[in-house]
């Protein structure tokens, strides 16, 4: 798609603030009415720029008190190694992202667990399933800001 217009950012940043807002809100935020309004997401969302609207939970109310980001330094970057942590990482739910990585560490993930014996499971499971050259964990001790919506700029054209 190409760049977005001032109307679909601020329908995009609305829907990043509450994606349960009515489409009359949303349209009147936007400055248009609701037809066009539903119309423009329609398309934000054929296109990929709407990937899901989702309700965000409490971690801890659901149990997941201690998050961990952990580097993983891969043994080697054949292909067959990759296909073999792709499928190790996605059948393990408490690993909630994946990034591959430039710099010293391959791979960092982010994962929710209850407590650290949770996570040392997680970690026998993960470090069975495939080879791993270094494993490098970061306890997060406080979340002192956290957001899933992106900073659009919505006052210039």
């Amino acid at each position: 798609m190409s760049e977005l217009d001032l109307i679909d950012r601020k329908i995009v940043v609305e829907l990043m603030r509450d994606a349960t807002m009515p489409i009359a809100q949303i349209a009147d935020k936007a400055g248009l009415s609701q037809t066009p309004c539903w119309k423009r997401i329609q398309k934000l969302e054929a296109t990929g720029v709407l990937r899901a609207r989702v309700a965000l939970a409490d971690p801890t109310k659901l149990g997941f008190g201690l998050t961990v980001f952990v580097g993983i330094e891969a043994p080697d970057h054949s292909a067959e190694w990759r296909e073999t942590f792709t499928e190790a990482t996605e059948s393990i739910p408490e690993i909630m992202e994946v990034y591959r990585m430039a710099g010293e560490m391959d791979y960092l993930l982010r994962v929710a667990v209850s407590d650290m014996s949770a996570f040392d499971r997680l970690y026998k499971r993960l470090t069975d399933a495939v080879p791993i050259k270094n494993v490098t964990s970061h306890f997060a001790m406080e979340t002192m800001k956290y957001t899933t919506a992106y900073p659009v700029d919505t006052l210039s054209r």
